[in-house]
């Protein structure tokens, strides 16, 4: 019976790529000059911090440029607020999220249910979902359908067995 996962997945090596180069435009940017501009790395989290607010969108708009140019998906970040720091400084934490939760699964599942393809079902498996069916055509109709809609996450598919 063929099958397919998906699964919600962020290659954190390209992460850090994008965020050397954010520093190192933050470092070299004339704008950026004196303001103490940085972008970290923690675990599954990122960290910005400049002296003003408007230098750290400007911070943050820059980290987005790398992280597409590096084919990051920017679904997996999500932004925190905006907190004052010592010396008249500001920070914000972007958490990154790979891995498909508990909620997001259940609206995945729901979703391959009601395309209604007949011998097509779909459970959780940890942090990823496995997809079977009969025929390789209606797995093949879940992923175009399940590529279409916009679930706030960022999707791959892959380990498809025939």
């Amino acid at each position: 019976m063929p099958t397919f996962d998906i699964v919600s997945e962020v290659d954190f090596q390209e992460v850090r790529n994008a965020v050397d180069q954010a520093n190192r435009e933050a470092s070299t940017r004339f704008d950026f000059k004196n303001t103490d501009s940085s972008v970290e790395l923690a675990d599954r989290e990122l960290r910005l911090r400049s002296s003003t607010e408007d230098r750290l969108r400007a911070l943050h708009q820059v980290l987005e440029e790398k992280l597409v140019r590096r084919q990051v998906s920017l679904k997996a970040l999500e932004s925190g607020k905006v907190e004052e720091a010592t010396k008249g400084t500001v920070r914000q934490s972007i958490a990154i999220n790979a891995g498909i939760s508990a909620d997001h699964a259940r609206r995945l599942n729901r979703f391959v249910k009601d395309l209604k393809l007949k011998g097509v079902s779909s459970q959780a498996q940890g942090d990823q979902l496995r997809v079977s069916g009969k025929k390789r055509d209606d797995l093949q109709a879940v992923i175009a359908a399940v590529k279409a809609e916009d679930f706030g996450i960022p999707l791959q598919f892959g380990n498809f067995r025939d």
